[in-house]
């Protein structure tokens, strides 16, 4: 059988993780409510104490639940971040070895969507917040470390203006992978002056509420950003062929 196709059999522990959480879900319990101690759940689940506890530690690893010892601890429903969720889409995605074009295509279809919800939707707050970053990286000259941390930001006040959660998640899923820091990617001084200008522009569109040209303008910098990660590639290919030939 395929393993594409292959069903996914669940152990006890998982099964009781799922009927917990569903729990969660039908209660709608908020984070910070008490969920219990591991002695009212032991009687509610005809499981082992070890079953339960490994249920419990498959639900605190995904953040749902946070385990607090002591007199006045217990069994605390928590809220997933949305990093945790984010990180373990992105191993999945090097793992089954997605090529990076894939990744930038899909970024590409993302994230001009979300600079024209940020438009329509961003607050001024988030459009100061746009500028300061462009003018902190605008100032970094050729300090990679910030250029990268001021282009992750700017791109993220992007994705948190839309106000989208669905579309944030998957933006915030690809963003490194998408962006060229995993690689390493070097910016020399035309690079980011381009950089700077670009967020320059799109920020101009946000507050002018033109929701169509921000959009147009983010697709554009990520046309951009393409040719440059095309460029590396076939920098690299040609090292290893002059290294093998060798």
């Amino acid at each position: 059988m395929d393993d594409a196709i292959r069903p996914t059999f669940e152990n006890k522990a998982q099964k009781v993780a799922r009927s917990l959480l569903d729990r969660i879900v039908q209660k709608d319990l908020h984070p910070g409510s008490s969920f219990g101690t591991e002695a009212e759940l032991l009687e509610q689940y005809d499981v082992s104490r070890p079953t339960l506890r490994e249920s419990l530690r498959i639900l605190e690893s995904q953040g749902v639940l946070t385990l607090r010892p002591g007199p006045n601890g217990g069994i605390m429903v928590a809220k997933p971040k949305i990093e945790r969720l984010a990180h373990s889409l992105s191993v999945f995605l090097r793992l089954h070895g997605v090529p990076m074009e894939e990744i930038l295509r899909a970024r590409m279809a993302i994230e001009p969507a979300l600079a024209r919800d940020a438009a329509l939707h961003g607050t001024d707050a988030d459009f100061d917040a746009m500028e300061q970053s462009i003018n902190r990286m605008a100032k970094a000259h050729d300090d990679a470390a910030t250029i990268y941390s001021e282009n992750r930001e700017f791109h993220n006040i992007i994705a948190r203006a839309a106000g989208n959660p669905v579309l944030e998640i998957f933006w915030l899923t690809i963003r490194s992978l998408a962006s060229g820091e995993g690689d390493k990617l070097k910016f020399s001084q035309k690079n980011r002056d381009h950089i700077v200008k670009a967020h320059r522009d799109i920020l101009e569109a946000c507050r002018a509420r033109d929701g169509e040209r921000a959009e147009t303008l983010l697709k554009d910098h990520l046309g951009e950003l393409d040719v440059l990660l095309r460029r590396r590639s076939l920098a690299r290919q040609k090292d290893l062929a002059t290294v093998n030939f060798r």
